[in-house]
């Protein structure tokens, strides 16, 4: 089996991994990020994260934290085969021979090149899950008379191809996800590698266990949301906004309209389960890929 083909399979099995871990997290984090800012003297629906788990328990049943994840489950083994084979062919790119070791600073250039290849995917995949995820909290708030109730992926992307302008359409908000991604991936594999090389006391890393894979995986990906979580809110905000009377005409008006009227707290919306989601799920991801990538070889 090639490099690529290797990348490919143990990408797609963390990716996998991942998902089951991390999606419970990632649904109240969107909802808390997209319920709109209290009218005065109003509680918001949600005052906190064990609140959203709850209302959505008590409204939903368990089915509710795992809603949305069909786009994902469906579109993951092409996400991560192209973050890990990107990254992968980079690694070759940047190698002075066969199998050297690369530095810290050319894992983060190689992150960062595979996070423009996956913003591509990552675009259209969030902004179908992100409607999903946010179309209760959205029917309930003042505009639940334009509010879409959507069947299932599927149903979203009919909708959107149909009446938010086509292919375009699926990629709204792009701008902020190449500015989560590329950073994003910059820093999880700069520092993936750099808690690795840390904890073996060297550039070679091939004696590590999966203790350490774990431990290297999870910190890696809380440092993702500690680099990239305003853009984020942003994203999500922009992607599940009304095409017909949007609220925000961009990346920066959202940015200063959010900072305006809910401060630099409403930059951060839904912190915490993203950071809760983040150490399991992507520890789940890194050791699923490294312990298949070296069953193969």
């Amino acid at each position: 089996m090639g490099d690529v083909a290797k990348d490919l399979t143990s990408g797609t099995i963390g990716g996998v991994a991942q998902l089951i871990v991390g999606h419970p997290f990632d649904t109240i984090k969107v909802k808390l990020q997209s319920q709109p800012a209290p009218l005065p003297g109003q509680p918001p629906k949600y005052a906190g994260a064990m609140d959203a788990v709850k209302q959505t328990l008590a409204a939903e049943g368990p089915r509710g934290l795992y809603k949305g994840m069909g786009a994902p489950l469906a579109t993951v083994a092409a996400f991560n085969a192209v973050l890990f084979t990107v990254r992968g062919q980079m690694e070759a790119l940047l190698r002075s021979e066969p199998g050297a070791t690369l530095t810290v600073g050319q894992q983060v250039i190689c992150g960062a090149g595979a996070g423009v290849a996956v913003s591509f995917l990552a675009c259209p995949t969030e902004l179908i899950k992100c409607r999903l995820q946010a179309q209760s909290v959205l029917a309930d708030s003042a505009s639940a008379g334009v509010a879409v109730k959507y069947g299932g992926p599927m149903d979203v992307a009919r909708h959107v191809l149909r009446s938010e302008g086509g292919v375009r359409g699926l990629f709204k908000g792009m701008v902020p996800t190449l500015a989560r991604e590329v950073p994003g991936n910059a820093v999880v594999f700069g520092v993936y590698e750099a808690l690795k090389q840390y904890m073996a006391g060297g550039p070679d890393t091939s004696k590590l266990g999966r203790g350490s894979f774990i431990v290297a995986g999870g910190l890696a990906g809380a440092a993702f949301w500690l680099t990239v979580y305003p853009t984020d809110v942003i994203k999500s905000v922009i992607q599940v906004d009304d095409y017909k009377n949007p609220k925000y005409t961009g990346s920066i008006n959202a940015f200063r309209r959010i900072f305006a009227s809910e401060g630099l707290k409403g930059l951060y919306k839904g912190f915490g389960p993203a950071m809760a989601r983040s150490i399991p799920a992507n520890a789940a991801c890194f050791l699923a890929y490294e312990v298949t990538r070296s069953s193969l070889g």
